[in-house]
This record gives structure tokens, sequence and C-alpha cells, in this order.
């Protein structure tokens, strides 16, 4: 059996609590991925970014998704799905599991899984999409972000 999930890892030179606060608060999502969102750090609370507020209500982002688990500093789990542009995936979830680990206090690993895609057709699609959309912009853009706010 193929096992699909994407998986990163990556140094951040900022604080677990920061990391954490990143990933979990409408500022953090907000100052890295998007600009707007409903984010309620609980399991069954919405993990919702709407990037194009122009479109119908259904397709402006990761609307439907939600925390799956949380464990504070630790691990955070959250439902996601594809674009809107794959409609036949799009309405189904795919997972997504961080695990935070202190190297030190101003440094964290990030250990990144996004799994439960299906194979063939869209899924492919939709795995190749997030593939490089994690990798290659949000994850970077996380460390970036973080790494400049001296706080």
């Amino acid at each position: 059996m193929e096992n699909r999930v994407i998986h990163g890892e990556i140094l951040i030179n900022s604080s677990v609590d920061r990391v954490w606060d990143a990933w979990t608060t409408e500022s953090g999502i907000k100052s890295f991925f998007g600009n707007n969102c409903t984010i309620d750090a609980r399991v069954g609370g919405p993990f919702e970014l709407y990037f194009n507020m122009n479109v119908p209500e259904g397709d402006r982002g990761s609307e439907g998704c939600v925390f799956l688990a949380l464990q504070p500093n630790k691990m955070i789990s959250f439902t996601w799905n594809s674009p809107p542009h794959l409609p036949a995936v799009r309405q189904q979830r795919t997972y997504v599991t961080l695990y935070l680990d202190e190297i030190s206090p101003s440094r964290t690993r990030l250990r990144f899984f996004n799994g439960g895609y299906g194979i063939g057709g869209e899924w492919d699609d939709s795995f190749a999409y997030f593939q490089s959309a994690w990798l290659e912009q949000v994850l970077p853009n996380l460390k970036e972000t973080l790494e400049a706010q001296k706080i």
C-alpha cells in the first residue's frame, strides 16, 4: 500500500510558545499564512483560512476544517481540504499534524505531516499542489516571519 504523506521539518530560531501561537491564534495565522481566518484552538473548533473573499462561500479557503487534537506547545492536528479547482476531492479532508520540539528556549524544531490522500485523479493533483505549497511556501513563510520578529 502506498503511503501518501507530505513530510517536512524545519528549525526555527524562535521559542516553542511563539511557534504554537503562530498556528493556534488568529493573529499568528495572519502573520504568515493568510489575511482572513477563523481560528478557535479547541478540539472541533474551526481552523478556517480564507484566501479569496471575492468568491462564493465554500470556495474561499479551508472552510469546514477543524482542529482534531491539541497538546499545548507539543502537537497540533487539524483537517485540511483541497483547493476549489479540484472539486472531486475538495469536500473530502486530509489531516495535518505538527510536532513542536523545543531545542532550546529560543529554538524550535517543527515536524510537519499532511496525510490522508487518496490515489489517482484529483488526489494526485492535490498531493502535488500541497507538496509544493506546504514545503516551499507555508513553512518557509512561518520561519521567516518568526525569525524576523525579535520579541
